[in-house]
């Protein structure tokens, strides 16, 4: 379901100004991984309006994150350590979104322990449900996001370091070789990073999966964790992971695949390969945000396969009705999914 937070509203929020009712809705909205960029670049915002706004105050030195990270653990007995085992570190998003459910008590109303580490000029974009963006990056290379999806990179990459980019959602990436082989990192929240020289991929982080698709080239796949080895996949490859516990995927799927289903949506096609009415509603529930209910339960073992245009989604959802033989009803964001009569 689309989000009611506003760039209005979250700066209420770390502000101290928003009520009760405000509050709890904009830490619920930060509780989601998804949010983890597009709240990072509203907090650089706010952090910058802050440090440039006129004042007969010095203006507020940068945060120590990690002193505020230690105060995190103490409050929510993270910094608790067995006697014969030290204590697991939760990954850096759940820390971050934990500390949001704890600002009021910490910190009071400066809620500076919502900044966390970013490069200093680092541009961030995210996309609506429905909405795709192209965007040119400082070395030539171009990332389409899908619908709900967010993306971080810094505004210019130091010679002799791997061009980085954060990934949320879905994106379909065209990078640029360099003269110097200089590596391209695409981190991701699904425990795993991709590794690219020159090529063309797909990469997607939506609830608990991942998968990366190469349409050409080369790419390596690295997982956080150690003992999963990594994947180099050829051109038509596919990998896919599941979280069996939150940032420790395995790998579920590997090997050949048809790469239209894969990466059609960045030219407005939905490519339907004998994809199941189950795994349909799942893409437009995370594309489009509807809440996709399949009234005829037989339905969602149904496998189509055709192409659709994806560009309105009242026209999608026509064109899915009538090729597919379906009743596509939709009263706001609701849609329901059943079998003609």
């Amino acid at each position: 379901m689309p989000s009611a937070i506003t760039q209005a509203s979250f700066s209420a929020y770390v502000q101290g100004t928003a009520s009760l009712t405000e509050a709890e809705t904009v830490r619920a909205w930060l509780s989601q991984p998804a949010n983890q960029l597009l709240a990072q670049h509203w907090m650089g915002e706010h952090w910058e309006q802050l440090a440039t706004a006129p004042s007969h105050t010095a203006a507020p030195e940068a945060p120590d994150y990690k002193a505020m990270l230690t105060r995190l653990h103490v409050q929510l007995a993270f910094a608790q350590p067995s006697r014969s085992l030290p204590a697991p570190t939760p990954p850096m998003w759940r820390r971050w979104a934990a500390a949001a459910a704890v600002a009021g008590t910490l910190l009071g109303g400066s809620s500076w322990w919502l900044y966390s580490h970013r490069p200093a000029t680092a541009v961030a974009y995210a996309t609506a449900y429905g909405q795709t963006k192209t965007l040119q990056l400082p070395d030539g290379s171009s990332v389409t996001l899908n619908g709900h999806s967010s993306l971080r990179y810094p505004s210019a990459w130091a010679p002799g370091k791997p061009r980085e980019v954060w990934l949320d959602g879905e994106a379909y990436f065209s990078v640029q070789h360099q003269a110097d082989n200089q590596r391209f990192l695409v981190h991701t929240t699904a425990g795993f990073n991709v590794e690219v020289l020159g090529t063309k991929f797909t990469v997607s982080r939506r609830r608990d999966q991942g998968r990366v698709v190469l349409l050409s080239g080369k790419v390596r796949v690295l997982f956080d964790d150690r003992q999963q080895p990594d994947v180099l996949l050829k051109p038509g490859e596919l990998v896919e992971t599941r979280e069996i516990q939150p940032a420790q995927p395995v790998v579920t799927a590997y090997g050949k695949v048809h790469t239209a289903p894969y990466a059609s949506w960045k030219d407005a096609e939905l490519v339907l390969d004998e994809t199941s009415v189950a795994e349909l509603a799942t893409r437009l529930q995370d594309t489009y945000g509807l809440q996709v209910v399949v009234a005829t339960p037989a339905l969602n073992e149904r496998k189509v396969t055709g192409t659709v245009p994806v560009r309105d989604l009242d026209v999608l959802l026509q064109a899915l009705a009538e090729t597919f033989h379906l009743s596509a009803i939709r009263h706001g964001n609701q849609l329901t999914l059943k079998e003609q009569p």
